[in-house]
């Protein structure tokens, strides 16, 4: 820690940490996304649902849970959600019969395609103060940084 920061009084100490600038940062972002994605009719979860049985599926529920960490009790709220709206079906697997195997509907894919857009859109609003060069040298320095913690090294 820095002799001036060192200086500060206590809570503007712990508001010049990087965690806390980068929760900050992380939070005003997640907001943007879920307020731009909310307008499609979708939640973040719904969102990373679609993403991905889109990317993986046809896959058993409990794999999908496992694939974006997601509680099972969570999972079947999303799923019962996503399925209402004929986003995705959830059938026997073939593999395992016990299990259901979720797949993505074409409208799920329409919804999904929406919601990544949006998404896109918000985030380019939390980036609208960076220039080009500075968005991806924040991201390279992100990408390092979440490299780190994972132990994957930079």
């Amino acid at each position: 820690m820095t002799e001036r920061a060192e200086s500060l009084p206590a809570l503007q100490r712990i508001q010049a940490l990087p965690s806390w600038v980068l929760g900050r940062a992380a939070t005003r972002g997640r907001a943007l996304v879920a307020a731009a994605i909310a307008q499609e009719g979708a939640k973040m979860w719904h969102h990373a649902v679609l993403a991905a049985v889109s990317e993986y599926g046809p896959l058993a529920q409990a794999d999908l849970g496992r694939r974006i960490s997601l509680d099972p009790k969570d999972l079947v709220g999303v799923l019962n959600d996503l399925q209402a709206d004929g986003y995705v079906v959830r059938e026997p697997d073939p593999r395992d019969r016990r299990k259901n195997a979720v797949s993505v509907t074409p409208e799920g894919e329409a919804m999904l395609a929406r919601c990544a857009v949006a998404a896109e859109r918000a985030n380019d609003e939390l980036l609208a103060p960076l220039g080009a060069a500075e968005r991806e040298q924040l991201m390279a320095l992100l990408r390092r940084i979440g490299a780190e913690e994972l132990g994957e090294g930079a």
